[in-house]
């Protein structure tokens, strides 16, 4: 019964010690007068206790998740090349090692001191997970700033088991590599996080024959219903093209239809063309083949050299100017600026207001811009907009001009100038880290005479 007793050691001082020196480390002072050992069950007892501390606090940062014991035996890796390292290291170096147990005693510091780190970086990431995924360079800073606060804690570890430069360093270079290359190559998430969703949230389009019957009669009814020009006065026309299956999207393209309506006597004269999972028997698909065919119909009503129309495209945009279509597994091709272009001249449409809003939108300007046409964009050919997201009611671009100045004024100009420092406003806000999304307007020499006398009826 005493041996028995005898051979569990019980928590003391040297437990205590071993704790406040790697603590000590950790705040960057000198490591001293280490206890003998650590013996095996402090050793083994300290490190579990420093590992649960890991694995509850991922926990909390992750949420709702499921443990992976895989990932978790995988992540123990980096503890084996750093002891096995450090045991060549110091079988080379015997001599120069000022504690009995150096190998030991450097790991067992290290796991201590590693703790704070973590819970720091932790606490620093969940202050607002959000704005930290948009942090950018200021996120970057952090992360080079936790490696040089572990790179000192190593030289202090490093300095308490061995006096020689040439050894500290070697342990130290040794010790970052492993590290650097066990958080890229050996990168593990012990927490899988638990998706929860509404069950539409990934729903996707049912492709029929009688879905496909049900959109060449929504499209021709569309279409057939635009009310002809008549009289002597200027009137609006409208096409709303959504062709990327996001809510926010679908929710920007009703609102525009409302404002064209109400705002500038559109109703009976606006053709809306949305991809959708939830509006595929109620709205025409947008697709280029329905956009041509949506712009003939329109042309064919108005009168070219007398009306307006007002074209809203509205989805996500690319660097290389696309304006992206997505209604899987329907197959959409993206729009083009040129290949819109092509199809307003060629139907000889002549007073144009177009508006985009996307990200990289600017970069629409130029193969769209002539003397009779007023562009809107939601961002400069460099930056992307913002408030495209999937739980967004609008866009940033969209509910600025469109649903609050819009309503105000019946000037385009004026209601995209208004809408400008509201933009910028919201984004700084929202924290958008890569700049302003700097919307732009280019105004034809001929359209804003054209755009007064339409506001004046």
């Amino acid at each position: 019964m005493t041996s028995d007793a005898a051979a569990v050691p019980r928590p003391g001082s040297s437990w205590l010690e071993w704790i406040r020196q790697g603590l000590r480390a950790c705040t960057l002072r000198t490591v001293q007068r280490l206890p003998e050992g650590p013996g095996a069950w402090p050793m083994l007892l300290i490190v579990a206790a420093a590992a649960a501390i890991v694995i509850g606090v991922e926990r909390f940062e992750v949420g709702p998740a499921t443990f992976d014991a895989r990932a978790w035996l995988l992540s123990w890796s980096t503890s084996g090349f750093l002891i096995f390292g450090h045991w060549l290291v110091f079988s080379w170096a015997r001599d120069k090692a000022t504690h009995a147990s150096p190998v030991a005693a450097w790991y067992l510091l290290f796991t201590i001191a590693a703790v704070p780190m973590g819970l720091f970086g932790t606490a620093v990431r969940a202050y607002n997970p959000e704005w930290w995924k948009m942090a950018g360079w200021v996120a970057w800073t952090f992360y080079a700033a936790l490696w040089v606060w572990l790179v000192l804690a190593m030289w202090r570890i490093s300095r308490a088991v061995t006096r020689s430069a040439v050894v500290v360093m070697s342990l130290i270079v040794y010790a970052l590599v492993v590290q650097i290359l066990g958080s890229w190559v050996l990168s593990t998430q012990v927490w899988e996080p638990v998706e929860s969703y509404e069950e539409d949230e990934y729903a996707s389009l049912e492709l029929s024959q009688e879905m496909f019957e049900a959109q060449q009669v929504l499209l021709k009814d569309s279409l057939q219903a635009i009310v002809p020009s008549a009289g002597d006065e200027r009137q609006t026309y409208g096409l709303i093209y959504a062709p990327y299956d996001e809510e926010v999207f679908l929710r920007e393209s009703a609102m525009v239809k409302q404002v064209l309506e109400e705002r500038f006597g559109a109703r009976g004269r606006v053709v809306r063309l949305v991809n959708n999972v939830k509006t595929g028997n109620e709205l025409p698909w947008a697709t280029t083949l329905n956009l041509e065919r949506s712009l003939q119909a329109l042309a064919e009503a108005m009168n070219p050299e007398r009306d307006v129309l007002v074209l809203y495209l509205t989805s996500h945009g690319g660097a290389d100017f696309k304006l992206a279509a997505e209604n899987w597994p329907l197959e959409v091709e993206d729009l083009t600026a040129a290949e819109l272009r092509s199809m307003l001249d060629d139907l000889g449409i002549r007073h144009r207001v177009i508006a985009v809003s996307a990200c990289y939108s600017g970069g629409w300007i130029e193969p769209l811009q002539n003397d009779d046409t007023l562009i809107m964009t939601a961002a400069d050919r460099d930056h992307t907009s913002y408030g495209c997201g999937s739980k967004s009611e609008l866009t940033y671009f969209g509910r600025a001009v469109f649903d609050e100045q819009l309503r105000k004024t019946l000037s385009f100009e004026e209601a995209f100038k208004a809408a400008v420092p509201v933009i910028k406003q919201r984004e700084i806000d929202g924290k958008k880290d890569d700049g302003f999304s700097n919307p732009q307007i280019s105004v034809g020499s001929n359209i804003r005479g054209v755009l007064e006398e339409l506001t004046a009826n």
